[in-house]
């Protein structure tokens, strides 16, 4: 099961990335929005999501099982695996955010109308790019040894730079969103 979700993992990652840089330069104003393969290609990853999250728990599950009929839980020494666990909670909640913020309505005649994008919805934007930050960060190394990555050092600083980029680049759009907006 735990190779399963490496795979998901990993191609939600590659979806999230694609995801990240085509809207984010579509709520900038550089492409066109409305591309039906991109929206595609966001349910796509939606539906991947939710399996890893049925993993996920699965997993959390089988863990918790164990620790107690061990009889011992280290809180301390599974602090990363509850920032995991956490972390991806909190991706949860803001992707439901991000979903009510960016879903179009659709009007009879066929017009498009986009959420108000004020100060709160900045906000829940910023959190969900923190959450997947800490998510991704704390679990790259896990799923390139899942993935059997040799000679990690490398790669893993290539990950956390290209990662830290395009996070950056992603608050930096929605900032640049709000701007447009309001003006």
């Amino acid at each position: 099961m735990r190779k399963w979700n490496a795979i998901i993992s990993m191609t939600v990652l590659a979806l999230f990335l694609v995801h990240a840089v085509v809207g984010g330069f579509q709520i900038i104003g550089v492409l066109p929005g409305g591309s039906p393969v991109m929206k595609w290609l966001s349910w796509i990853m939606a539906a991947l999501i939710g399996v890893h999250v049925v993993i996920g728990i699965v997993l959390t599950v089988q863990t918790l099982h164990a620790q107690r009929k061990a009889g011992v839980s280290y809180p301390k020494e599974n602090r990363l695996f509850w920032t995991r666990r956490l972390s991806g909670f909190a991706v949860m909640l803001f992707i439901v955010c991000h979903l009510l913020i960016f879903a179009v309505q659709q009007g009879a005649d066929g017009t498009v109308r986009l959420h108000p994008f004020g100060a709160a919805e900045l906000a829940t934007q910023l959190l969900l790019v923190a959450s997947v930050a800490v998510h991704v960060l704390t679990n790259i190394k896990p799923l390139l040894i899942a993935m059997g990555a040799r000679g990690m050092r490398e790669l893993f600083t290539d990950i956390l730079l290209v990662l830290t980029l395009l996070l950056l680049f992603m608050g930096a759009a929605f900032v640049i969103y709000l701007i447009r907006w309001n003006v």
